[in-house]
């Protein structure tokens, strides 16, 4: 007995020696990441010095605040050199201004001064000649890590550029810096815990969103004047709604998804990379300081070079006629989607905007998007944890799980019995039941046929709601967005709350956000008379989210059909407008 006691005494030991060394690995590995972004901010800091004592009479200020197209078109006649602009918007990044406050950038790219160089050897200007842009971390750089915010990533670096980097090289845009995200993407809180935490620089108590928070926060710092993101449940419409940007998420497949041609991704990157080809797919997108500035990078990235690197990119290049059309629109709108109730400020922002829009001419229809609840529940969630969310916790395996994505982890673990005794409890209280199916309670696809059934029975709510769309020839729908800015630490306690981003996931429909006003102290009085639905934790969570955010962007959500990105945008760029006549 008793040399059975010892076994088990030197098995429990060795097992803790073994996961106290994987720690310590862990650990090791972190350290070594940031040490490396660090060793990168500090070369990024030594070459802006050198700049600054070659040509010390650059004024920074007038160059950070032209707007892309100005930018671009002084650019291209030469009245300002690509290499100025470059360090320019370096020298704002290295300052601290932006990375100090927020913690927005994963790393600098210090290739940025190769292609300085070779933009400057060709004759033909891209029509982003010279425009320094950020980019997503898991968007494929050559020669950097795509992390994810996951520790199993950290050894593997990209061995060739992804299309859509190449791409934006060939257009003479300069990669400079590669921005943070939440561990995994699967969460609109940035933070993973290898580099932190990222906060929105119009409020460092206020998080930035997700998944693209280090975009949103380094464009809105001003420390980046054109960014690419990535959406798959509203990760460029959260950061742009938050951040007070606009932001586009194209139809899936009408940019090239992330990742380059041959190489070893790790594991959760090649899962990213098939998410394009997924029943609710990942869209690639712009985010900017203004409608323009998406329309120029959409026109740029929709060229023949992207055709040719990608073929299954339908070549269709963007359509400036219907970007400049002034033909009145009709235009369905909605301010609920009777799922989640938004803040009194997101809903007054569409009322307003409707009425600025009727006043200007277009035509306003009622529209109700229907079944969202089952959308959300049994379309979205069950798309993504199909397998009670098995795969996604395999990501984190010898990982250390961030507090920002650790309540649906825990979801997840949760024993099957267990969420069908808890399901069966709630059953009675319907609403509240949605809401915990968040991941805790969804059902998971079995069998092969049951995943075939579940890909059908999304082709057939799409083709439902474009059957409404088209009854009441709608051109365009206007519709809320989440906002404003939440409080850190509420995006985790809330996943659901984003269904008026999700929705549009599931669709596969051009969604775009334009900041149209901002919190006013009359809109913090009327939240505290907010109760959502029916006054559940959920509601009363929520109102604590956006609470204090008086001065602080709100945003409304412009939609179209598939493939209608160019009338998208031109619907955005109207809403823009009318908003700043105001």
């Amino acid at each position: 007995t008793s040399a059975a006691l010892a076994l088990l005494g030197g098995s429990v030991a060795a097992v803790a020696a073994w996961k106290w060394l994987g720690r310590k690995m862990i650990q090791k590995k972190m350290e070594e990441a940031r040490r490396t972004r660090d060793e990168g901010m500090k070369k990024m800091a030594k070459a802006v010095q050198q700049f600054r004592e070659q040509v010390p009479s650059v004024q920074t200020d007038g160059i950070l605040s032209l707007p892309l197209l100005e930018l671009t078109g002084r650019l291209r006649e030469g009245s300002l050199s690509p290499r100025t602009v470059l360090y320019t918007y370096l020298e704002k990044v290295s300052a601290l201004q932006v990375t100090q406050q927020t913690n927005c950038l994963r790393h600098f790219i210090p290739e940025c001064e190769e292609q300085l160089q070779e933009i400057q050897r060709h004759q033909e200007k891209g029509l982003l000649y010279g425009v320094p842009v950020s980019i997503k971390d898991h968007i494929g750089h050559k020669g950097h890590l795509a992390t994810c915010g996951l520790v199993q990533c950290l050894d593997t670096v990209m061995e060739e550029d992804s299309v859509v980097v190449k791409v934006l090289k060939r257009q003479g845009a300069i990669p400079f810096a590669m921005t943070n995200v939440p561990q995994s993407l699967f969460s609109y809180e940035c933070s993973n815990p290898i580099f932190g935490q990222t906060l929105n620089p119009l409020n460092p108590q206020k998080s930035p969103g997700g998944s693209s928070g280090g975009e949103g926060a380094l464009i809105a710092g001003g420390g980046s004047i054109l960014g690419i993101g990535s959406d798959m449940g509203g990760s460029i419409r959260l950061p742009s709604s938050f951040c007070g940007l606009c932001g586009l998420k194209p139809t899936a497949e009408r940019l090239r998804w992330v990742l380059g041609l041959p190489f070893q991704p790790c594991s959760w990157s090649s899962l990213a990379e098939g998410a394009k080809y997924w029943a609710i797919p990942c869209a690639l997108g712009p985010m900017a300081r203004d409608v323009d500035s998406l329309a120029l990078c959409m026109k740029a990235l929709l060229c023949q070079e992207m055709f040719r690197l990608d073929p299954s990119v339908p070549p269709i290049p963007f359509n400036e006629e219907v970007y400049s059309s002034s033909t009145p629109l009709r235009v369905g709108y909605y301010d609920t989607d009777g799922y989640f109730p938004l803040p009194p400020c997101m809903r007054r922002a569409v009322k307003e905007t409707r009425h600025a829009l009727q006043a200007a001419g277009h035509q306003l229809v009622p529209f109700s998007p229907p079944r969202v609840p089952y959308v959300i529940t049994e379309l979205f969630m069950k798309t993504f944890f199909a397998d009670g969310g098995r795969a996604w916790l395999d990501v984190f395996t010898g990982d250390i799980v961030d507090p920002g994505v650790k309540p649906q982890a825990n979801s997840c673990k949760m024993p099957r019995l267990v969420k069908k005794l808890l399901a069966l409890l709630l059953k009675p209280q319907y609403l509240l039941l949605l809401k915990l199916k968040d991941v805790a309670l969804i059902s998971t696809c079995r069998s092969v046929r049951e995943m075939w059934n579940h890909q059908h029975e999304i082709q057939v709510y799409r083709s439902q709601f474009i059957t409404q769309w088209k009854e009441l020839q709608l051109d365009v729908v206007l519709c809320p967005v989440l906002g404003p800015a939440f409080n850190t630490g509420y995006p985790r306690k809330l996943l659901t709350a984003i269904s008026s981003t999700m929705l549009y996931n599931v669709l596969n429909f051009p969604a775009g956000v334009v900041p149209v006003s901002t919190v006013t102290e009359a809109d913090e009085k009327e939240l505290k008379l907010y109760q959502g639905c029916c006054d559940d934790p959920w509601d009363r969570t929520l109102k604590q989210a956006v609470s204090g955010a008086v001065g602080l962007p709100v945003a409304v959500q412009c939609v179209a059909l598939p493939w209608q990105e160019e009338l998208c945008l031109r619907f955005m760029k109207e809403v823009e407008t009318l908003s700043r006549d105001k």
